[in-house]
Parts: structure tokens; C-alpha cells; sequence
């Protein structure tokens, strides 16, 4: 009796992830290190806290540690590196017995930054009992509908940065130095994703451009939902919805697109 497509996608899935997992497990202490590296809400934290600005915007010193405690947990489960990853095996000719696999290799980048986000899971956790020790206090315990939204959210965030960095990736075809094009579009995810500074207090022009942006949905939305904030869920699961749903076809097109020209240029 053969086996249903959904049985066998799900075999497949649990081997690529278990092969991506073991792999991942080798890197563990530079792994470590990525995760020290991303912390910069800490740091705004601390900038933040002695600046007292935060009252001005009306957030109390509490509410601003939770803030960019959550944003840190935010973004260390949204970091997407597959452009570097790609780029590598195309310039090092690994792209090509990827392509003649029945599986596409975007598969393979997806299943090897979730296992490399199960692997970071207890640097994390490490992370997060310093800052306890340091600000006794500052940690919480979300509500459990807070909590649940706040997961899915930052699932659907780390789609969207996959997408978007895809997008780029896709250029990799026609340059040899995409990677430089994903640095430019850091800029603004650093400034308008209230990765540096809660949205609230930005004036009202510039938090009107942020909002006309994918940005502030990666980290200020979900990261206002586990802070336990005041936020429009509906416009933030909308807006993350929408720019995947725009940016999905785009992506796909542009990886057909170069897939036959790799293909032309290889024949």
C-alpha cells in the first residue's frame, strides 16, 4: 500500500530537520556566540533605562525592561542568515547537487535555521537568567493567550524574514556579491523595527512611515504581545499575513527565473 503524500512529507521533513539538527550541534559554540551577539535590545535597554526618554513616550522603566527583554527573545528566534548560506554554495559549486535533488534546496536552508533555533534555545535561556540575576524583577510570566500569540507571531515573522532575505538571495544568480544588498535593507530594519527604540516613541511622521513598512511587524509587534503591551492584533497578524502573501510569489518567480538561468549558464 503506498503512502499518502502528507505521511511522506512529514517522514521527509522529520529527516531533513533530525540531519539539520546534528549538524547544527557540531556549531554549538558558534552558535553561542551568535546568540551573545544578538543582544543588542540589551544594550538599548541599558541606554533606555539611564536616558529616562521613556517616560516621555509613556512607559514606565518596567514596562520599557520588558519591552526590550521580549524584543531580545524576538529576535534571536527571527534571525535568518540563508543569503550567506547560499551564497557560499553557489560560489563553491555545492549549489548544483543541491539542484538535482528531489528536494529544492530553500527546503534545506528553512529546516537547518529552525534546528539551529532549537540549538540556540538554551544559550537563550542562559541569556535570560543573567539578566534575572543582574535585574532582579525585570522577568515575567506572560499570560498564556499573550504567550500563544506571541509564538505564533514571531513564527510568522521569521517566515516573512526568510521570504525577504529569499527575495534578495535570489539575485545570487545575476551577482556574486548579493549579500551586499541584504546589508542595506539592515538599515532600516534596525531603525523602524523598534529593535533600537519602542515605536511609541517616535514622532508621529516617522512611526506613520515605519507602519507603511514591513518592519515594525518583525520585532515592535510581537514583541509589545509577550511584553503584555497594548497593540491591534488583528492590523499586526494582517500586516504579517499580507507581506507574505505578496512576498511568496515574488519569490518563487525569481527563483524560477534563476534557476533557468543558472541552468542556461551551465549547459
Amino acid at each position: 500500500m503506498s503512502r499518502s503524500p502528507f505521511v511522506h512529507g512529514l517522514r521527509v521533513a522529520r529527516a531533513l530537520f533530525t540531519s539539520q539538527y546534528a549538524l547544527m550541534l557540531e556549531y554549538r559554540a558558534e552558535i553561542a556566540l551568535w546568540a551573545l551577539s544578538g543582544v543588542l535590545p540589551l544594550i538599548m535597554l541599558g541606554v533606555w533605562s539611564g536616558s529616562g526618554a521613556g517616560a516621555d513616550a509613556g512607559l514606565t522603566p518596567l514596562q520599557l525592561a520588558r519591552y526590550f527583554l521580549a524584543a531580545f527573545v524576538v529576535r534571536q528566534f527571527t534571525i535568518v542568515w540563508v543569503i550567506q548560506a547560499f551564497e557560499e554554495d553557489n560560489l563553491q559549486g555545492r549549489l548544483s547537487p543541491y539542484l538535482l535533488q528531489p528536494l529544492p534546496p530553500l527546503w534545506r536552508y528553512l529546516a537547518a535555521h529552525l534546528a539551529e533555533q532549537v540549538t540556540r534555545l538554551p544559550f537563550v535561556v542562559v541569556i535570560l537568567a543573567l539578566v534575572a540575576l543582574v535585574l532582579p524583577g525585570t522577568l515575567w510570566w506572560p499570560s498564556p493567550v499573550s504567550f500563544l500569540l506571541a509564538v505564533v507571531a514571531t513564527h510568522l515573522v521569521f517566515l516573512l524574514r526568510f521570504l525577504i532575505q529569499s527575495l534578495i538571495t535570489m539575485a545570487c544568480f545575476w551577482s556574486e556579491r548579493a549579500a551586499a544588498l541584504e546589508r542595506l535593507q539592515m538599515i532600516p530594519y534596525l531603525f523602524l523595527s523598534g529593535l533600537v527604540a519602542p515605536l511609541e516613541t517616535f514622532p508621529e511622521g516617522m512611526r506613520a512611515l515605519a507602519f507603511a513598512t514591513p518592519f515594525p511587524w518583525m520585532i515592535w509587534f510581537p514583541a509589545r504581545l509577550l511584553g503584555g503591551g497594548q497593540v491591534d492584533v488583528a492590523a499586526g497578524f494582517g500586516a504579517l499575513l499580507a507581506w507574505i502573501a505578496l512576498l511568496l510569489p515574488l519569490t518563487l518567480l525569481l527563483w524560477k527565473a534563476g534557476i533557468r538561468r543558472y541552468s542556461a549558464m551551465g549547459a
